[in-house]
């Protein structure tokens, strides 16, 4: 008759004979508090997070401010990693001032981007910020690349009606256009911001405020971002292998 002990060890002898489950792992980064450098406005822990972390990021961030959605509208507001392009490479500061020389460093070799599209509201680049007052930063930051016939579009709700902003798309050529998730998205379905031209979407996720918050860390922005992001329009085009169509979605 087997002893107790015989029958502890058979238990032990089957179990390590079971094929065992891969165990994922995932890369995660730490946003420690020497990453949120106020004074400096920026988050740094997005320099390194390539596509991979950057599509958990995201992910993660939607589930915690998206709790009111059932499980098939959270994955519709997905964004793969190879939807997203790796610019972990790039290591300068992403600040304000360094913007002009990341979209150049992040452009087609052949592609000027003073020159704006032959179409009316219709541009090359676009860079979504999280409150008017950082997009009008923006703004000026970019103004280099603004030239005659090729204005760089403020498309954000502060001091600016959506009317008159609809009317000024119609009218001018802009090669890049700087605005807020929910006033870009209301111009885009208004379809007086066409996406016909659009080579590559900004996101200025690395610029914090005081309160060591960024676009991604308020609902009020968040949701309005990634909607924007997965439209449809969109989404279907980050993966697209055509030049005509492919548009690159970075995260600064």
């Amino acid at each position: 008759m087997a002893t107790e002990e015989q029958h502890t060890k058979k238990r032990k002898l089957q179990d390590d004979d079971k094929p065992r489950k891969k165990q994922k792992k995932h890369k995660k980064v730490r946003e420690d508090e020497e990453d949120l450098n106020v004074e400096a406005g920026l988050n740094r822990a997005f320099e390194r997070m390539d596509g991979q972390l950057l599509a958990d990021h995201i992910a993660q961030k939607t589930r915690r401010f998206g709790t009111d959605l059932s499980p098939v509208e959270l994955s519709d507001l997905y964004i793969s990693a190879n939807a997203i392009r790796d610019c972990t490479s790039w290591e300068k500061p992403r600040s304000l001032e360094n913007m002009p020389a990341f979209l150049e460093a992040h452009s087609g070799p052949s592609e000027k981007l003073d020159q704006a599209p032959k179409k009316c509201g219709s541009p090359h680049t676009i860079i979504v910020a999280g409150a008017g007052l950082r997009a009008a930063d923006l703004v000026r930051a970019v103004r280099k690349f603004q030239k005659k016939g090729n204005t760089v579009a403020k498309l954000f709700a502060k001091h600016f009606k959506l009317e008159e902003q609809v009317s000024f798309l119609q009218k001018s050529r802009t090669g890049i256009a700087v605005g807020t998730p929910q006033r870009l998205t209301d111009l885009i379905e208004n379809d007086a911001l066409s996406l016909g031209n659009l080579k590559r979407i900004i996101v200025d996720a690395s610029h914090i405020d005081q309160k060591k918050r960024g676009i991604v860390d308020m609902r009020e922005t968040m949701m309005p971002l990634v909607r924007l992001l997965c439209r449809e329009a969109l989404k279907e085009r980050y993966t697209d292998d055509d030049p005509g169509r492919h548009i690159d979605l970075i995260f600064y």
